[in-house]
């Protein structure tokens, strides 16, 4: 499994700007300096605004904020806005889509790792990856 570039361009966004907290709204343009095509990252940044994790003020000074404190977004919430909810089956969220699920010795399994897997999402705030120091090369190289 892996995180889609949706999810983690979510992220980097939200990263962004939660460095700028309090500097006012940021230009589209600024944020696409994260790396993601301007397009694309206003697709983001719309799903990011309808969950409420981003407010927009229009302008010529205007742009795209944080709409909650940092420390109250997680990063289950910035998927969940850019991704939908992570489900590793789709039996999980929905058991009448195999007519086996209530029989499965399978289901509880993908339950429990997307349970487990959202829980450690949901203890991430967006707060902490500010104070985390960023590993350098020299620790990818052991």
């Amino acid at each position: 499994m892996k995180l889609s570039t949706r999810g983690k361009y979510g992220l980097y966004a939200m990263y962004y700007l939660a460095l700028h907290e309090g500097e006012g709204p940021q230009p589209l343009q600024n944020i696409s300096t994260i790396g993601v095509p301007k397009q694309y990252l206003e697709q983001i940044l719309g799903n990011l605004r309808r969950s409420g994790l981003v407010s927009t003020v229009r302008g010529a000074q205007g742009g795209y904020q944080i709409a909650k404190p940092v420390e109250n977004v997680t990063l289950l919430d910035i998927i969940d806005a850019v991704e939908g909810p992570i489900e590793l089956s789709d039996c999980t969220s929905d058991e009448h889509t195999c007519e086996k699920s209530s029989t499965c010795p399978v289901r509880w399994v993908w339950q429990r790792v997307t349970d487990s897997f959202n829980l450690e999402l949901s203890k991430i705030k967006l707060s902490d990856m500010l104070i985390q120091p960023l590993e350098s090369e020299e620790d990818h190289r052991e």
